[in-house]
C-alpha cells in the first residue's frame, strides 16, 4: 500500500518538495543576510554604546517579509491538495470497488492513505515553521513580539497542529461529500472559521490573563514579548475611560480631566501640586499574557488541533467503514 500510495500521489509530493526547496533557498540566502544586518547593528551599538536607531532598524525585505506572513495559510494547502481528493476522488471515480476487492483490507488501505497524507503535513506544516522561525530570530529579538497574533500562528509547533488539522478535515470532507470539489471548499471555510474562532475567542482565555495597575505619571510596560490583551485608564470610581480620540494628557481624554488639570490641555503647562493630587485616584491598566507563557499556549494550542484531528479522521473512517460496508 505505501508503494500504491507513493504512485498516486508522487506529483503532488514532488511539487510539495519543490516548493520547499525554494523557500528553503530564499530563507536562508535572505535569513543570513538579515542576520548578518542584525549582528553589525548590535556590535555598533555596544562600541558606541548608543542604541538610539536601533528600533529603526530595517531587516530584510518587504517581499520576504509578505511571503513569511503569508505562511500563515500555507497549512490549509495541505488539506486542499492532500486532504480533500485523497478519499474523495477514490470515490468519485469509483476506484474504491476495484482496491477493496483485492487482498488488501479496508482498514490497512485507510491506515496507509490516511497515515501517510497526515505524515506529510506534518512534514510540510514543520518544515515551513522551522525556517520561518530561524528567519524571524533578529526580528524576534529586536521586536520581542512573538506572542502576537499572525506572528504566534507561523511560528514553533503550532503550524504542525494547523496542517494536521486542515488535513484531517480535508479528509473527512472528502468521506462525507463523496466530492473533491466541494470538498476543497469546506475545508478551506472550516479550516478558516475554526482558525479564526479558536484564535480570537478560545486562546485569549487559555489561561487566566495578568492585568497590572501603573501610576498614570509613570507608564507600563510589561517584559518580554507579551500579548496585550486591554489597556486603559480607571477614573477614581473605577470607570473605565473611553479611548482619547483627541487631546489627551497621560492618557486621560480631555473631557475627564479634573478641574485642577484643565491647564494641562494648554501648551508649556505644568502639572501643579493640585493637579497632582486630583489625578492620584486615576490608575492605567494593562490585561496581558506574560511571555512566560508562550511555550504553554503554543503547546496547548498545537493539542487543540491534533486532538481535532484525531476526531475528524476517526469520523471519516468511521463513516467510510459502515457506509461502504
Amino acid at each position: 500500500m505505501t508503494w500504491l500510495t507513493w504512485r498516486q500521489y508522487r506529483i503532488q509530493a514532488y511539487l510539495g518538495a519543490a516548493v520547499l526547496v525554494a523557500f528553503a533557498i530564499l530563507i536562508i540566502v535572505t535569513g543570513l543576510q538579515m542576520a548578518s544586518q542584525y549582528h553589525a547593528a548590535i556590535a555598533a551599538c555596544t562600541a558606541t554604546h548608543s542604541c538610539v536607531n536601533q528600533g529603526g532598524l530595517f531587516l530584510g525585505s518587504h517581499a520576504v517579509g509578505f511571503l513569511v506572513i503569508m505562511t500563515l495559510g500555507a497549512p490549509v494547502l495541505a488539506g486542499l491538495f492532500w486532504g480533500a481528493p485523497l478519499i474523495a476522488t477514490e470515490l468519485e471515480t469509483g476506484t474504491t470497488r476495484f482496491a477493496w476487492v483485492q487482498s488488501v483490507t479496508r482498514k490497512r488501505w485507510l491506515a496507509a492513505k490516511i497515515g501517510w497524507a497526515l505524515a506529510a503535513a506534518a512534514v510540510w506544516g514543520g518544515v515551513i515553521s522551522g525556517l520561518v522561525t530561524w528567519w524571524s530570530g533578529p526580528d524576534n529579538a529586536l521586536y520581542r513580539d512573538t506572542f502576537n497574533p499572525g506572528r504566534f500562528d507561523i511560528m514553533n509547533i503550532t503550524p504542525v497542529g494547523y496542517a494536521l488539522f486542515a488535513t484531517a478535515l480535508g479528509i473527512c470532507a472528502g468521506v462525507l461529500l463523496r466530492r473533491t470539489l466541494p470538498a476543497m471548499a469546506v475545508t478551506l471555510a472550516g479550516f478558516i472559521g475554526v482558525r479564526a474562532l479558536i484564535a480570537l475567542w478560545l486562546r485569549p482565555h487559555y489561561m487566566h490573563a495578568v492585568t497590572a495597575t501603573y501610576n498614570v505619571f509613570r507608564g507600563y510596560t510589561p517584559a518580554g514579548s507579551y500579548w496585550q490583551l486591554a489597556q486603559g485608564i480607571r477614573a477614581p470610581n473605577g470607570q473605565v475611560l473611553p479611548q482619547p480620540n483627541g487631546l489627551a494628557v497621560f492618557g486621560i481624554p480631555s473631557g475627564f480631566l479634573p478641574h485642577a488639570c484643565t491647564a494641562l490641555t494648554q501648551a508649556g503647562s505644568h502639572v501643579t501640586p493640585s493637579c497632582r493630587a486630583a489625578l492620584a485616584g486615576f490608575r492605567g491598566f494593562v490585561t496581558y499574557q506574560p511571555a512566560s507563557r508562550y511555550w504553554a499556549f503554543q503547546g496547548i494550542e498545537t493539542a487543540i488541533f491534533i486532538a481535532l484531528a484525531a476526531i475528524l479522521v476517526i469520523e471519516a473512517v468511521v463513516v467510510l467503514l459502515r457506509r461502504d460496508a
